[in-house]
């Protein structure tokens, strides 16, 4: 029983000397220290300790709130400035200190009595006077604003409230008012600008972080609507509003991720379906169904897919007529089909937009050769083959037209001289689409075969490689059908 009252002494004897006055000093001072310093967080920790050593001393709670606002951190700054002044009811600074927050927090009522409480003890204060004028026009403004608003003048409360956060930024209130305002005015980025901070400015947001959620999905950034609903079931996972939300942002989310993934893959066609699952998920949001059909006719040309790329690409196209993406995807599809007049038109287009694009300034030029090659000898269309068309494809093309337009074919000089030009282009658009280095010239814009492109120039027309076959009389030729 003995040891068991010396045991509770020793306690309650170390208890009551843990932060002995000198202690407490110590604090104090490391606190001005590290403060001084802007080491902030290490300073707090000495003023807790501080307060916690001596709960009747005033100025260790005013200090405490001094590092709590050089940290931005007003809301746990009040209760130690109203605990000085519970203290010490005449503490003139923590007085006008509270009476600012309450001001920046647009509360007019409570900073107005602490200014006047300031004056009422020291007249002539200039601060004090000052503060007191900016809560009395800050009412005017507040009532001014929320007049605006009830009469529908969205504009005017916008321009009003500017006022009104200039002199309370630590409002929410005022902040939500003006996103609504800007929402309305079809602002919706302006909107997001002001319910961020308002987010951190009520301890349970839970609305703003809802509304800031569906905002940005609004505008397709599903990331950050995804992080700001999300927020928003942190602070209440069984919220009803903000989990329906975030079922279909994550959907919506996970469907575009893995869209793009696929295309990073080379796997167009499923691409395109994950694409067409993202129109199904949200046909409301015309974000959504713009940028499917913009990646689907992008995968159509990847996929060689000419006259589908071009109806789908045209449908975009409309839909968002200055998407450069689209006009290049559709000049792709256009040069697929060999129409190659409209696609330099939607290079151009596209250029327009967007004059530094090295890109397009590549495939505007790449198109006007193909254009300006057309207009001479286009090797595809003498065999009648597709510009995505493999060897073996060309191949069966030049056997089926060489035995067409062989000259011993025709009878007449005049029909075998035009046979013998007919069989010379053929001939030559099967080399050369058959020879890679060749036909990537080709696909380039180059004409391998014309003069202009080779050393030493050189007119007429030449059998590819020096190769004339109709030299020494007669033709024979054994085509072997495979």
């Amino acid at each position: 029983q003995l040891c068991c009252l010396l045991l509770s002494h020793l306690i309650l004897n170390y208890y009551s000397h843990q932060t002995p006055v000198g202690g407490i000093e110590h604090h104090l001072e490391m606190g001005r220290k590290l403060l001084a310093a802007g080491q902030l967080a290490e300073a707090l920790s000495h003023y807790h300790s501080a307060v916690e050593g001596d709960s009747k001393n005033y100025l260790t709670y005013y200090k405490r709130a001094a590092v709590f606002l050089a940290m931005g951190k007003s809301k746990s700054a009040l209760p130690d400035l109203s605990q000085a002044i519970q203290l010490k009811p005449d503490f003139l600074a923590a007085r006008l200190q509270r009476g600012n927050i309450l001001l920046k927090q647009g509360n007019t009522e409570e900073a107005r009595e602490d200014f006047l409480a300031v004056l009422n003890r020291s007249p002539d204060h200039e601060e004090a006077h000052d503060q007191l004028h900016k809560a009395d026009d800050l009412e005017l403004l507040q009532e001014e604003a929320h007049e605006a608003h009830h009469r529908g003048d969205y504009f005017t409360t916008v321009q009003v409230l500017e006022k009104v956060i200039e002199l309370s930024p630590w409002d929410p209130e005022s902040r939500e008012l003006r996103a609504e305002c800007y929402i309305r005015l079809g602002d919706p980025r302006k909107a997001i600008m002001d319910l961020t901070p308002a987010t951190r400015l009520r301890a349970d947001n839970r609305a703003a972080f809802l509304k800031l959620s569906q905002l940005h999905y609004s505008l397709g950034d599903h990331h950050d609507s995804l992080s700001q609903v999300r927020e928003c079931l942190k602070l209440d996972q069984d919220d009803k509003e903000c989990f329906v939300h975030y079922k279909q942002v994550k959907k919506l989310s996970k469907q575009l991720d893995s869209a793009e993934e696929l295309i990073l893959e080379q796997r167009y066609q499923e691409a395109t379906e994950k694409y067409e699952s993202v129109m199904r998920t949200e046909p409301n949001v015309a974000f959504y169904t713009n940028k499917a059909k913009e990646r689907i006719c992008f995968c159509l040309v990847k996929m060689k897919s000419a006259e589908e790329a071009v109806d789908i690409c045209s449908e975009a196209h409309q839909r968002e007529p200055q998407n450069i993406h689209i006009l290049r995807d559709r000049a792709e599809a256009y040069i697929l089909q060999q129409e190659y007049e409209k696609a330099v038109e939607d290079y151009q287009e596209a250029r327009e937009f967007d004059q530094e694009n090295q890109e397009l300034r590549e495939g505007l030029e790449r198109a006007q050769k193909l254009l300006k090659q057309s207009r001479k000898r286009d090797y595809y269309k003498i065999l009648g083959v597709s510009r995505s068309a493999n060897k073996q494809e060309i191949i069966k093309a030049y056997r089926k037209l060489a035995q067409q337009w062989h000259p011993d074919n025709f009878q007449s000089e005049a029909d075998k001289k035009e046979a013998e030009k007919k069989f010379i282009d053929i001939a030559s658009a099967k080399e050369v689409l058959t020879n890679p280095e060749m036909r990537q010239k080709v696909d380039s814009g180059e004409d391998p075969l014309d003069p202009e492109n080779q050393q030493g120039g050189g007119g007429g027309r030449e059998w590819p490689f020096g190769f004339n076959p109709f030299e020494g009389g007669n033709f024979h030729f054994k085509f072997h059908q495979h």
